[in-house]
């Protein structure tokens, strides 16, 4: 029986309200962050992310993920590569039982790669640790305490729409700081509501869509369409090489059913569910908005 998205949200927002923690709530399935705890698909999104970026040997890079989710697996197959990973997030999300990176270091051996030997390892730090990798849970303060221009790649997969609306400026500029020059970033947004995966999202206010009731519920996205996206990149100081689009045929939504905020966003526009964008950072950059996402 498909589930209406007004019972998601009321169910949603009622489990929010209960005091488990996020572990429990993964465990059941009824919050997750993503499949990158799904070795196969891990090892697909990481290689994918190379190849859109045109990377062929990551050795002795400095990769880092937006987003991880519920898996350090970037911080293996990273590993696997000869990559040094760093991982940041907007908490601890990730899945501290070892059963999917073991599972994963038998996939990327099976696959002719060198894994880290993380046999001896109980602990998700020491995992860490094996990989020469760290992995950061404070969002865009997280990222703060990164080098300025000390990542060759930043990639993510369907996380930059769920950053806050307030801090997806400053984040976009820390991630333009910290990014070398002439370097890519690589990331594959989703547009879509995650209620389902329509644009019933857009039906509310801001002021009801970024409080505390539904930012904190488990379907919270930033509404931030794509010609708006791809504004915020550019102001960032990054330049545009590639920009590829999935759309929908027509509206999922009647559009009188839009909040006032985007009845002036064309159909054109709003039909974009889903987009892969890859950005630059010119080999001769703006010193100031480089530094412009810093703060004391």
């Amino acid at each position: 029986m498909k589930i209406s998205w007004r019972v998601k949200i009321f169910a949603k927002i009622m489990m929010s309200r209960i005091p488990f923690g996020y572990a429990l709530w993964q465990r059941l399935g009824l919050f997750r962050h993503g499949q990158m705890d799904n070795s196969d698909y891990a090892i697909k999104i990481f290689r994918s992310h190379l190849q859109n970026a045109g990377i062929t040997n990551p050795k002795g890079m400095t990769l880092l993920e937006i987003g991880p989710g519920d898996s350090i697996a970037t911080a293996i197959i990273a590993a696997s590569y000869g990559a040094r990973p760093l991982l940041v997030d907007a908490g601890a999300f990730v899945r501290t039982d070892m059963l999917p990176y073991t599972n994963l270091v038998s996939a990327l051996s099976e696959d002719g790669l060198v894994p880290p030997d993380i046999s001896k390892c109980s602990s998700i730090h020491e995992i860490l640790i094996q990989c020469n990798a760290q992995y950061l849970t404070d969002g865009l303060k997280s990222l703060r305490q990164l080098e300025n221009e000390s990542i060759d790649l930043i990639f993510s997969q369907a996380v930059l729409e769920h950053i806050s609306y307030h801090e997806f400026p400053d984040t976009m500029l820390e991630c333009y700081r910290l990014l070398k020059r002439n370097c890519l970033c690589s990331h594959q947004i989703d547009l879509r509501d995650h209620l389902s995966n329509g644009l019933n999202n857009l039906r509310f206010s801001r002021a009801l869509w970024e409080s505390s009731l539904f930012s904190s519920a488990g379907f919270y996205t930033n509404r931030i369409r794509c010609d708006d996206m791809l504004e915020q990149f550019t102001q960032a100081g990054f330049q545009i090489l590639n920009c590829t689009m999935q759309r929908w045929d027509s509206l999922p939504i009647n559009r009188k059913e839009l909040n006032s905020e985007f009845q002036s966003k064309s159909d054109d526009e709003l039909c974009i569910s889903v987009f892969d964008v890859l950005l630059c950072k010119p080999a001769v950059t703006n010193d100031v908005l480089a530094g412009a996402g810093r703060s004391s």
